[in-house]
This record gives C-alpha cells, structure tokens and sequence, in this order.
C-alpha cells in the first residue's frame, strides 16, 4: 500500500505476482476505516482523511421507511398490507436497540420483526400486523441500551454523572461513577481504561483537591477516605480526555453529596487549573444526548463553532451550555448547595422532631 500510494513510486509499481509493471500515477484511490489507530502512521501520511458523521435519527427513519422495511418485507415473503411501523416504533428500535452511526442493526431488527409477523401469520393467529412500540418490546424482547427513564434512575445517586463519549459507531451516553469508603489507601480507576482517561481522572482528583475549600470539602475527607470510580461496560476499551469534566463533577457530587441533573449530559478535556479545553466529535455527542433523551448538553467554550455540524431540527430542541472553567460546569449540572441557613432550620426541625418523640416515649413509659 505505501508503495501504490506514493506518488514517486506507483508510476511503475510492479506487481509481485504477475511480474508486470502497471502505472498507478493516474489512479485516484478510496480506502474506508472505522478507526484510524490501527492504521500505520506512513500509511496515513499518505492520505487525505475526510470524516463521515452518523445517520441523524430523521435520516435513519426516512432510510427505514423508503429502503430498508420494504427490502425486509420482500425477503420474508410478506405483502405489504400485512405489516405496518408506526413512528414511534421506529423511534423505539433506533434508540434503545441499535445505536450505530450506520443502519446495518436497524435493518437487522426491523426483519427479526417481519420474522416474527410472518410465523404468525403463517399460524392463523392474525392476518396483518401494526406494529408499535407494545409490539416491538414483544417481538425483541427487552430494550438492549437505556432509556430516559432508567438514566434518570441511576443519577439520582450522588457521584453518577452521564458523560457524551465518541466510538467508532457514533456518539454515546458514559456513565461515569464514583463511591468513596472508610480508609486511606488512596484513588483507584476501573472499567478497562486507557492511560489518558487514567490521566484525565487523576487530574480531576487533583483539581478537586486543590479547591476544595471553595466547594466546602474539609481536607481530611481525603485522608480518611477511599475513593473507587468506575466506568461501566468493563468489556468495551475506553480512553481519551474529553471525559476529564465529567470525571470532576462526578468526585464533587459524590463529596458534596449534590445530585447531578439527569438532564445534563456534558464533555470536555480538562487541566489541573480547571480550564475546559476542546475536544472532537461534537456532533456525534449531541445526537447521543439527544437520542437518549437529554435536553441539555455542556460543551467547551471553543467547540461552540463546530455546533454548525448539527441538524437545526435537533438544536431547536436542546439547550447548550459553554464553560471555560469547572466551576461553570458544576453550576449547571448539580443541584443548589443547601446555604447554612437552609441546614441550620433542617437541623433545627430535626432536632424538635427528636424532642417530641422523646417526650412521646416518656409519657408512654410514665
């Protein structure tokens, strides 16, 4: 390959097989990859790289509904008055069973469907088929990825916090999570990471650390405390620094004991002077966010221009938050701190509470 594409040497690339010089000057060449870390840094050098995004989830309906459900009909020998996907449906198999950049899975799944309607068919128990999204759960058993309802669910934990990370298959939701316990051991990372989101979440301990008076974080927290954070989907290998912000919010939720709002998905590299630097991928990280149901994304300052890359139809929809600095982030995803006086009348009512069921124990005891 290096020596095809290399225009001082392919003018009389000889191939080893036919023993005959060809002249490969005149020949424009396509390659296609999903990733580029595998491919040789020479190699790379060589090309020209022009990025594809992801399908827009209006562009992989329209695709379905023009393309891939009458293909899929044709193939499972069904006539077209016998089955029938409603929109909803469609949205249902898009974002909670094949999330892709591509249509290759949603093809997959729109014939498992047709399969099934098919069988029943053929055994009498119906003559035609609507399909929605009852349907849809009954012919594909359980949704593969989370819903709106199941994110909000595991954010209502201090210390769960939804990132926007970017794959080889388009954007997707990170949850990232962090837990502390009794002792002095120090920090520790799992969930099958590289070394630089490793260095993300250490400078994000670090940066913590250093302002923690300013988040009223008492510096013997640190030493009497273990913190474990972990990002899901062991399995899968992550890495990369956009998830540093993430990684912050996450310690200072847990710490501070502020839920983060399950409506806010956020990303962005970050330094130990709590600087937000940008990162790549905007566009596949705001149709993550918004196929999972998020209605605010938070995006460093300096990608605020790349967010022309994203349909009209979906920015119309969601709200985008532009931060230079963690502090901006924090305000806009964790809930209010509770202000002295607001925990001084907690306290207060707590306390009366005691009293009275005190007193209550006494009489009945008398």
């Amino acid at each position: 390959m290096l020596e095809v594409l290399d225009p001082e040497q392919n003018g009389e690339f000889r191939d080893n097989y036919l023993e005959v010089a060809y002249d490969l000057s005149q020949v424009f060449f396509i390659a296609t990859a999903n990733t580029l870390e595998y491919i040789p840094g020479p190699l790379r050098d060589r090309m020209e790289m022009i990025y594809l995004s992801g399908y827009t989830e209006t562009e992989k309906m329209q695709i379905a509904r023009g393309y891939l459900i009458p293909r899929q009909i044709r193939e499972n020998s069904l006539r077209k008055n016998e089955v029938a996907f409603n929109d909803e449906s469609l949205k249902l198999i898009i974002r909670q069973y094949t999330r892709e950049a591509g249509v290759r899975n949603l093809e997959r799944k729109i014939g498992a469907v047709c399969r099934k309607v098919g069988t029943r068919i053929a055994e009498g128990k119906a003559k035609k088929f609507s399909i929605n999204p009852k349907r849809v759960e009954e012919f594909l058993d359980n949704p593969i990825f989370l819903g709106p309802e199941e994110l909000n669910k595991r954010t209502s934990i201090p210390g769960v916090v939804p990132g926007l990370a970017w794959t080889s298959f388009g954007g997707d939701i990170l949850l990232i999570e962090a837990t502390s316990m009794p002792g002095g051991r120090g920090f520790q990372i799992t969930g099958s990471i590289g070394n630089v989101m490793q260095e993300s979440a250490r400078a994000a301990l670090s940066y913590v650390r250093s302002r923690s008076n300013s988040f009223g974080i008492s510096h013997e927290y640190f030493e009497k405390h273990d913190i474990h954070m972990h990002v899901p989907a062991g399995s899968q290998p992550k890495d990369g620094p956009s998830a540093g912000v993430t990684m912050a919010t996450s310690l200072v939720s847990l710490i501070t004991g502020r839920k983060v709002n399950p409506q806010v998905g956020m990303t962005g590299e970050i330094t130990l002077r709590g600087q937000v630097l940008p990162i790549g991928g905007v566009k596949e990280k705001v149709l993550a966010a918004h196929r999972s149901g998020l209605g605010t994304v938070i995006l460093p300052k300096q990608n605020e221009k790349d967010l022309d890359d994203v349909p009209d139809e979906i920015r119309k929809t969601m709200k985008f938050i532009f931060a230079e600095t963690v502090e901006e982030v924090l305000a806009a995803a964790l809930e209010k701190p509770k202000t002295k006086k607001k925990a001084a009348l907690k306290n207060k009512k707590t306390t009366k509470k005691k009293a009275t069921k005190n007193a209550k124990d006494s009489t009945r005891r008398r």
